[in-house]
């Protein structure tokens, strides 16, 4: 059942106060937004922190980024288009700085290797795309293709983009990101990274369609995350190949 516009508002408030209080945005950092019902586009305002944006200040927008109702839309619109455009399935996106994940960027060090099931489960390899000035004409060219493949992407220094049917599953996706990374920086800490096996990857793949889990995944055939490490481990010391698909790659 659609929910209506005015429960869509606050379900992103709801989520703003989220990403907020788990330090997941500092400032006026980050952006979300829906695709209505009537196929109009509502954002969270330029310039608001997150947690104290209200439900009347959210901007209306057609497909096209042109405003219809509210404030100035996030200043990342254009990400967010790009987004929708590629993607008809998705009706939420959420832009988000959680330090953790960005400072993987930061550090040249990829979270594309599959390691924890929970995340090959929902997210398969996580990509990290091109590097782009922010709010920029660059931004929607930097995540067309790899966001055509997969609901989760880190930009360089610019934290995570993360998509789904609705809001709640694309924060909770920005919220197993961050706690990948956390995890990936620890292991790092105390050794080498232990890869999952080929062979495990294809069980989890195929539990996945079994199961009729929706959303998009990028996995192992054409990727070169782990190939290069026969042993199944990650070097503490060394960034894995695959860091950063050249643009327009997935």
């Amino acid at each position: 059942m659609a929910r209506s516009e005015s429960e869509l508002r606050g379900d992103i408030i709801q989520v703003c106060r989220l990403m907020h209080q788990n330090k997941l945005v500092a400032a006026t950092d980050g952006n979300v937004s829906v695709r209505l019902p009537d196929g109009r586009l509502l954002f969270t305002p330029s310039g608001v922190s997150k947690g104290i944006v209200r439900e009347d200040q959210l901007s209306v927008t057609d497909m096209r980024g042109r405003s219809i109702a509210g404030g100035e839309p996030s200043s990342e619109i254009r990400m967010h288009l790009a987004v929708y455009e590629e993607r008809p399935d998705v009706r939420a996106v959420v832009h988000a700085h959680p330090p953790i994940a960005t400072a993987f960027t930061v550090a040249g060090v990829p979270l594309a290797p599959c390691v924890l099931p929970e995340v090959v489960f929902h997210l398969g390899t996580i990509p990290t795309s091109a590097y782009a000035t922010p709010a920029s004409e660059q931004g929607p060219g930097v995540v067309r293709e790899l966001i055509r493949g997969c609901d989760a992407i880190l930009l360089d220094r610019h934290g995570t983009l993360t998509v789904a049917e609705d809001v709640f599953k694309a924060y909770f996706k920005l919220e197993k990101v961050e706690n990948y990374a956390q995890v990936m920086l620890l292991a790092r800490q105390l050794g080498r990274v232990r890869l999952l096996p080929r062979a495990e990857v294809d069980r989890l793949m195929e539990t996945r369609r079994q199961l009729g889990i929706t959303g998009k995944v990028t996995m192992c055939r054409g990727c070169s995350a782990c190939q290069d490490y026969p042993d199944g481990l990650l070097p503490a010391d060394a960034p894995a190949p695959g860091l950063r698909p050249r643009p327009g790659r997935a």
